[in-house]
């Protein structure tokens, strides 16, 4: 849920930009032209066409009618198509990603058409242009405290890059694992110039707390999952890797195994009871922006929200509001089954993984734990919100060992702002607060 600024209504496939290397658009002029061709076709509402040139897995993920929800789905977040800019080529495996940055109305993005060495298109993504701001250091960080030192979760097909950040001195030391947000994150939780993950990672680790963070599968093997995306559900998405990144910390040098901690975000933290229910020996849980409402329930309150922003909706985005709720309600009709296809359901994730979720209740979960949790809110935060929180303190009202913050000033990064918060708000250079992180610091060191 953490990228539910563009990506809440285009989270059409788990396309990764990882290892990527930046090419001279001159060596490429064709894939350019083909980039900026298909971007025309859809400018025209011709799908058809958009869908022609699409390799096998795209056709399958992406039939027209689903593009078409896609595109109309973006315009009614960043207004009407203006203009095509400048284009940036960058060689991602064996896939060239072609960037053409896009004026919309209310705001740029990046429209990323990836194509496979047939020159078909094999990916899409519409993403935020990458903002002129850079990764601001917190104050709070202090590099001479921790060293950083790349980890391996898992040995499998499924292996994942990850850091470690160990804090300097004699140990051992109590440790978290950082699960992700939904999307297709990296080890930062990067979202325009904000890392979210490397903030918390570092400023734990001043403090003398270990702290484990990877990029997320559907990062590193988006193309991979898309291939076998109907059999999708949160367990592949998110718990498998979860599960492993603590089994490799708990068996860390330096790591105190009898005090490793999970750290769910978002998505993650939604997911943080069930994880810690396959693993006994978890110390404990932090939950920051947690839903404890269906996702789908979340999903369709964000998308009001969003499309409110600026005073009444417009005709196509009441449309759009009336289709998310049937989507909605299909979710929820027990009829649903694995048959109905993807594009009939909310971000066009198939019906397995709703099933998956179905019934989960977080906080009931959680409340079966008998675990110490620490349940973090920002009051500004419009993709979980305070009603998420009030349900977690309803369903830990009789747990021994809760704590709840709630942070008047911070918003779904957990970063101080003022007003309203909106999509916008994520490419503004910031840090998570520095009482997040002390409260974070301070609760672990009392376990």
């Amino acid at each position: 849920m953490k990228r539910f600024i563009f990506s809440i209504l285009i989270l059409v496939i788990f396309w990764s930009m990882g290892h990527a290397q930046e090419t001279d658009t001159s060596k490429s002029p064709e894939l350019v032209t083909a980039a900026r061709g298909f971007i025309d076709l859809l400018v025209k509402n011709d799908f058809a066409g958009g869908t022609a040139t699409f390799d096998s897995t795209m056709k399958a993920a992406m039939p027209a009618d689903k593009l078409e929800d896609a595109w109309k789905s973006l315009i009614g977040e960043v207004g009407p198509f203006k203009n095509q800019g400048e284009a940036h080529i960058q060689k991602v495996r064996q896939y060239d990603v072609v960037a053409i940055t896009c004026q919309f109305e209310k705001s740029p993005l990046d429209i990323q058409v990836t194509f496979d060495n047939k020159k078909n298109i094999a990916g899409l993504f519409f993403t935020p242009t990458k903002p002129k701001a850079d990764y601001k250091e917190p104050s709070y960080v202090n590099p001479k405290a921790f060293r950083e030192m790349h980890r391996q979760i898992g040995t499998d097909e499924w292996a994942l890059p990850g850091t470690l950040t160990l804090p300097i001195g004699p140990g051992p030391f109590p440790a978290v694992v950082l699960v992700h947000g939904s999307g297709p994150n990296d080890r930062d939780e990067s979202i325009g110039p904000n890392k979210p993950f490397r903030d918390i990672a570092e400023g734990l680790a001043s403090q003398g707390i270990a702290v484990l963070r990877y990029d997320k599968r559907t990062m590193v093997y988006g193309q991979k999952l898309m291939e076998n995306m109907d059999s999708l559900t949160a367990k592949e998405e998110t718990i498998d890797d979860a599960i492993r990144a603590i089994e490799l910390l708990r068996s860390t040098v330096g790591i105190d195994s009898t005090k490793v901690f999970i750290l769910g975000h978002s998505l993650g933290a939604m997911l943080a009871p069930r994880i810690a229910a396959q693993d006994a020996d978890i110390a404990g849980l932090i939950i920051m922006a947690g839903a404890t409402r269906p996702l789908e329930d979340v999903i369709l309150d964000q998308f009001n929200y969003i499309y409110s922003l600026n005073g009444a909706m417009n005709d196509q985005q009441k449309a759009e509001i009336e289709k998310i709720r049937q989507q909605v309600n299909k979710v929820k009709d027990p009829a649903l089954s694995p048959a109905v296809a993807s594009s009939e359901l909310p971000l066009g994730m198939p019906a397995r993984y709703w099933l998956d979720l179905r019934g989960y209740n977080p906080g009931v979960v959680a409340d079966k734990l008998n675990k110490p949790i620490l349940v973090l809110q920002g009051e500004r935060d419009y993709q979980v919100t305070k009603i998420d929180f009030d349900g977690w303190k309803k369903a830990l009202s009789n747990h021994k060992n809760v704590e709840f913050k709630l942070y008047p000033k911070l918003n779904h990064l957990f970063i101080e702002g003022e007003g309203k918060s909106t999509p916008s708000e994520y490419e503004n250079a910031d840090n998570v607060s520095v009482d997040v992180i002390n409260d974070i610091a301070a609760w672990i060191k009392k376990r």
